[in-house]
Formats: C-alpha cells, sequence, structure tokens
C-alpha cells in the first residue's frame, strides 16, 4: 500500500458494498488497497512450496483474484473477510497447479504433512502433499476448513478469523485444535 494515500477505516468495506451495487471502479480501488496484504499472503504460501517454484506471488495473487471475481460479485463483508477470501482461492490455485504438475507420477502412497500449533513459516509442501492435505481438509467440516485456510494458508491470527466467522476466538481455538486432530488422523492413520 503507498505510505501517501492512508486508508480510511472501513473504507475496503464501503467499497465492498459500492462493488455488490455494481460499481467495477469500487473493485479496482479495493484491489489496491489491499495488494500488498495480497501478495504477503501469496509469499508466505509459496515459501511452503517444496520443489521449484511454478508461480511467483504477482501472478499467484492474480490468478486467485481471477479465480474470486470470475463471473461472480466478490461475497466479502470486510476486509479481514476478503482476505480470508483470498486465501482459499489461492489454496486453490496452488492445489490446482500441484495436480496438473503431479498428474502423471502421482503415487498411491499418503505423505505426511505437520501442522503443529502454529503456522510454520519454514514448513514446505511438495505438489503430493498439497493435495493430500487438500483432500483431507476437504473432509472437515466448514468451519474448521475455513479457519485452517485462514490460518495455515492465510497466516491470520485468531482473532481476525474470529471476525471472518462471527464468532468468538474461543471458539477458534478449539475448532483449529480438532481441524489439527482430524487432519493429523487423515493424514497419518
Amino acid at each position: 500500500m503507498d505510505e501517501a494515500t492512508p486508508v480510511e477505516p472501513g473504507e475496503v468495506t464501503r467499497l465492498l458494498r459500492e462493488m455488490r451495487g455494481g460499481d467495477d471502479h469500487a473493485g479496482e480501488r479495493v484491489l489496491s488497497l489491499i495488494y500488498d496484504d495480497l501478495r504477503q499472503i501469496a509469499r508466505r504460501q509459496l515459501r511452503r512450496e517444496y520443489q521449484e517454484r511454478t508461480l511467483e506471488p504477482t501472478a499467484l495473487v492474480h490468478e486467485a483474484y481471477l479465480k474470486m471475481v470470475h463471473g461472480t460479485r466478490v461475497a466479502a463483508d470486510d476486509r479481514a473477510h476478503l482476505l480470508a477470501l483470498a486465501a482459499r482461492a489461492m489454496r486453490q490455485v496452488l492445489v490446482d497447479h500441484a495436480r496438473r504438475r503431479t498428474a502423471a507420477k502421482r503415487e498411491d502412497a499418503w505423505k505426511q504433512v505437520t501442522l503443529s500449533g502454529v503456522v510454520a513459516e519454514s514448513a514446505t509442501l511438495d505438489p503430493e502433499e498439497l493435495i493430500v492435505l487438500d483432500d483431507a481438509l476437504e473432509r472437515l467440516d466448514e468451519r474448521q476448513r475455513r479457519i485452517v485456510e485462514c490460518r495455515f494458508f492465510g497466516g491470520m491470527e485468531e482473532a481476525e478469523i474470529a471476525s471472518v466467522l462471527g464468532v468468538t476466538d474461543r471458539t477458534v481455538r478449539r475448532e483449529w485444535v480438532k481441524a489439527r486432530a482430524h487432519l493429523n488422523r487423515a493424514l497419518y492413520g
């Protein structure tokens, strides 16, 4: 975000409302306001890639943005909600890329993925691990899946996730523990 143009509190929320009302220019303004945040999320997710990068942060941001707005209106209520949607879209883009890379050589063996207490910035996932993780995520209930997406993929804090989901911090902590337990069972047997 440009230091010379401060974002007023609620500006993204106001612009999102205008977008839902059909103002296409509001979408461009929202993107410019959150672009640095989106690149930060993209860098965090790409840091986990095990093999050579097939995407750069800018490309991941653009593909995720296109995925979010393609043929529909963005259904975000505020900045945190929009960033959570972006984290989900980026995960989907990365999984799609991983599926394409491994289509010819996918093994039947399950790979192990570690999801310890907090987001591990240095944790890496190869394409097979990312696919296994995505399959396991799809078996979680909706709230737990969104918490994992926001925390593991989006790097969001508990308070931000709670705000996006409309629940308490305590609920986020409890559901995060449950989600990790379900994922560990699914991934490790």
